[in-house]
């Protein structure tokens, strides 16, 4: 009887497939006509979430409704561009709009508020339903939030193995794959386009998935753009990686972790980024691309996302914790986060940095060049046959000698070329100092924004260079940076940024 009634109650209308060019970024958006009977009350039971289903495929779809007979009929169910690719139909397919059943996952969010310990069933339900798309960005922030006010070694533990299986998992059929990864938050910090090459040309498997900048004014994939293809499809990244023993590359386009992707998007707008979060976001991705040794870099300064030892030992004491229940080798490294790293902020920028340090150029930015050899030398010292103590010999040797260079050329050669050419922005503005003095401090969040508000990521010749570093004396009138652009009205918006608030600490 009761298997009767939820069966009537999911019995759906039948309504013609529309594509309606409209990006609703990650949501699957349903718009129906006023007219049609699916938008009655009784028939949304409640809720605006609706179940498409065709061809034995099921989206779970969030409803707007349409007052313009021209942009979705009676008798069609139009589908944004997300949830129509999703569903995979063919436009004037019939499709099936019924109540949706609840998302099992959300009883995590009930649970959590209540003050509940989450169980590795539950959390498996939560990965399953953001990788489905299942739920809204209402209900997303609400489980961020109530995970942000406490979460357990065990649970963390728990969401990483549940967001890992999530997605693709790649295995490299070899004993070391090496892979360096930064919890971000320091403008200009490439350091992984030095690593990569320097790893790669001693000969241990590094294949660098990356992401893409969300708040930041470059991510590693942004930057390696500049120079060759990053979206490459799981077949090209082995290619690469069996020709060249590394790779840098775009990890959205190899769905790694995909769960992850879902969260950052809300959690980056929502500002939260928790210890666990991060834990499970970047052990999650690493674990999914075949890594099974790693050096973490982790920056601490007064403007960096970890801020003083205590947050960087707690940190450290959580990552070490699931890496170890994992199966990954994992060397946490805390450097100074106190000032951006190189000179260049933004794409193009930063890859020259790079490139400078990589030909060993004499003005090449020798923090950039230093802290890069550091982190290699770590990951070369997990190589069996490197002695203890000689890694950072051997890192330096790769780089002088050129070895490096040649092997991101190559890598370079096999991802493809870019699909546009990136130079500096032709907008050029300098930001000067208010008084004389020395350079105290420089603020990596009011930097970073100043460069984002220029244009970049998204305009990828624009950005900042930085002309004064921490401990550089400075007389009122004198250049702290330059602000480069391409679009008049987001350089403006940077210009009078920096002239306001400069983000440079003169004393």
């Amino acid at each position: 009887m009761e298997a009767r009634r939820r069966s009537r109650a999911r019995e759906g209308t039948i309504l013609k497939a529309r594509r309606v060019p409209i990006d609703s970024f990650r949501e699957n958006v349903l718009l129906l006509s006023r007219q049609c009977t699916m938008v009655r009350p009784e028939r949304l039971t409640g809720t605006r979430k609706v179940e498409v289903r065709s061809n034995g495929r099921a989206i779970l779809a969030t409803i707007l409704i349409v007052d313009d007979p021209g942009l979705v009929a009676q008798d069609e169910a139009g589908l944004a561009e997300p949830a129509f690719r999703r569903l995979g139909v063919a436009e004037g397919a019939l499709v099936e709009i019924a109540p949706a059943p609840r998302p099992k996952g959300l009883a995590a969010i009930e649970a959590k508020v209540s003050g509940q310990t989450l169980t590795d069933a539950v959390l498996a339900d939560v990965v399953s339903d953001l990788v489905g798309y299942r739920w809204s960005d209402v209900e997303i922030s609400a489980f961020l939030v109530a995970c942000a006010s406490f979460m357990t070694a065990d649970e963390t533990l728990a969401f990483t193995r549940a967001m890992t299986e999530g997605g693709t998992r790649l295995d490299w059929n070899t004993p070391i794959v090496a892979d360096k990864h930064c919890i971000g938050g320091i403008p200009g910090n490439r350091t992984s386009l030095v690593v990569v090459p320097i790893v790669a040309a001693h000969g241990l498997t590094i294949p660098k998935t990356s992401s893409r900048a969300i708040t930041s004014p470059a991510g590693t994939a942004d930057t390696m753009e500049v120079l060759a293809r990053v979206d490459l499809s799981i077949d090209e990244m082995r290619a690469t990686v069996d020709r060249c023993g590394g790779c840098i590359v775009w990890g959205g386009r190899v769905n790694l972790s995909p769960a992850d992707d879902v969260l950052i998007s809300v959690e980056r707008r929502l500002s939260i980024d928790t210890p666990e979060q991060m834990v499970a976001s970047i052990l999650s991705k690493k674990i999914a691309a075949g890594s099974t040794h790693m050096v973490l870099d982790v920056p601490v300064g007064p403007t960096a996302k970890i801020r003083d030892p205590h947050a960087a030992l707690r940190l450290r004491k959580l990552f070490e914790f699931v890496a170890g229940r994992l199966g990954i080798a994992l060397d946490i490294v805390i450097t100074d986060g106190a000032q951006p790293v190189g000179r260049g902020i933004g794409p193009v920028l930063e890859m020259r940095d790079v490139l400078a340090v990589l030909r060993n150029e004499t003005g090449a930015p020798a923090d950039l060049r230093e802290k890069s050899i550091r982190l290699a030398a770590r990951l070369l010292e997990m190589d069996p046959a490197v002695r203890g103590g000689t890694g950072e010999a051997r890192a330096r040797e790769l780089l002088v000698s050129g070895a490096a260079l040649a092997k991101l050329e190559q890598i370079a050669g096999s991802q493809g070329a870019p699909r546009r050419q990136a130079v500096i922005g032709s907008l050029v503005a300098e930001i000067r100092a208010s008084k004389s003095g020395w350079v105290q401090g420089i603020d990596c969040l009011r930097i970073a924004r100043i460069a984002r508000t220029a244009g970049a990521p998204t305009d990828p010749g624009a950005g900042i260079e930085l002309l004064l570093k921490q401990g550089d004396s400075v007389r009122a009138g004198d250049p702290l940076y330059r602000v480069y652009g391409d679009d008049p009205a987001d350089f403006g918006m940077a210009v009078a940024s920096g002239s306001e608030e400069p983000g440079y600490l003169i004393g």
